[in-house]
């Protein structure tokens, strides 16, 4: 038997998984930091910096006065958080660490077509220097530059060697300037005494699961696996013996009856809010939110268009709209740019996608002057 939810209350359980129902949930600095990233389960990178990167803009918008050298503490001081790739690059908590080894093996022993011109000598040289040397970046390898063979490439070999490294759990980006990125032996940045046990199949489900539960609050297979579709089959039957032990309660939304969706059974004593003055959240279109598309139409019926890829005049919201959340609506999305020689932050483009008031759009251009000085922040 599946239990109806109705939309708002759906959206209400999401919202306040994600912690966007209250001002400042996590409180300030990096231990904010670092509990946001716990309880997110991953928060991801990107290299689009028209304004500040993804990885800062989603901590902010949770922690509003949030400083980008709390995410540096975090990773290269106390270590509480490390990079691996999830459905992509991200910040993971280091606790959960040993779900990744079992994908670290797999790299390790099945490497990528890409790291075919990894030899194993050049792998045991680069090794040998990191741990005489400490961390090292790519801009520390002097070497003769090749011809790039993707846009995303280096002109230097060793690159590839350091991305297999990273990717087989030998080494651990133990601090990042931008997108410079220094690497260390795993070992040695973590401290470890000997290094974690990996995950069983079993386990990796539970985590999954687990993960999305806490920061999803109403769960589908599909946003449980989320980049590690392989799992679907361990998942389900882990899904149905929860059901049976009545830890987990088959639900559907009103609008959507044949999408199967489970909840934790207190969930459903959550009520939408009824506040009259809505929080508005500028998102990032990589926010944990807004990076689900099929599940993000389906709570909020709206489809965001990431558009930095497509030709200009096939734009609709432009270069990198950013969706905006007034209280359980997405209202509008913001195409914007920081001009940090000026020092201001340019609306390229506004896009109402809710009915506009000018109660909205004041409340909206409130959020807009603290997002500016966020971005104006490290300048």
């Amino acid at each position: 038997m599946s239990f109806p939810v109705s939309g708002p209350q759906a959206r209400a359980v999401w919202l306040r998984a994600q912690r966007l129902d209250q001002y400042a949930p996590f409180g300030a600095g990096p231990q904010a930091a670092r509990h946001a990233i716990a309880h997110l389960g991953y928060v991801q990178i990107d290299t689009i910096n028209v304004i500040e990167r993804s990885h800062h803009h989603i901590l902010q918008t949770r922690i509003p006065d949030y400083a980008l050298a709390d995410l540096e503490h975090v990773q290269s001081v106390e270590k509480s958080a490390f990079e691996y790739w999830t459905h992509a690059l991200s910040y993971v908590p280091t606790s959960d660490y040993r779900y990744f080894m079992p994908a670290m093996a797999r790299h390790r022993d099945t490497p990528r077509d890409s790291f075919a011109s990894v030899t194993a000598d050049d792998y045991a040289v680069l090794l040998k220097r990191i741990r005489r040397e400490g961390p090292i970046s790519i801009r520390d390898i002097e070497e003769d530059l090749v011809e790039k063979t993707h846009p995303w490439d280096s002109k230097k070999p060793s690159r590839r060697a350091l991305r297999f490294g990273f990717f087989a759990g030998d080494l651990a980006i133990a601090k990042r300037t931008g997108m410079l990125k220094s690497y260390d032996l795993a070992s040695r940045h973590f401290a470890w005494d000997k290094r974690p046990r990996p995950a069983s199949e079993m386990q990796f489900a539970q985590y999954l699961l687990t993960r999305a539960l806490r920061a999803q609050g109403m769960v589908s297979l599909d946003s449980i696996c989320y980049g590690n579709l392989g799992t679907k089959k361990v998942v389900a039957e882990l899904i149905a013996a929860q059901v049976r032990r009545k830890r987990l309660v088959p639900v559907h939304m009103d609008s959507h009856p044949n999408a199967a969706f489970w909840v934790e059974p207190d969930t459903l004593d959550l009520l939408p809010p009824t506040d009259a003055s809505p929080l508005i959240h500028i998102l990032s279109p990589f926010d944990p939110l807004i990076i689900q598309r099929k599940r993000l139409s389906m709570f909020f019926g709206y489809d965001h268009k990431f558009e930095a890829y497509v030709p200009p005049p096939k734009r609709v919201l432009g270069y990198f709209a950013l969706p905006v959340l007034a209280g359980d609506r997405i209202v509008a999305a913001l195409d914007l740019k920081t001009d940090r020689k000026a020092g201001k932050l340019l609306v390229q483009k506004w896009t109402w996608i809710a009915p506009r008031s000018k109660t909205l759009k004041a409340a909206v251009e409130d959020a807009l002057g603290r997002f500016e000085r966020f971005q104006l922040a490290s300048v």
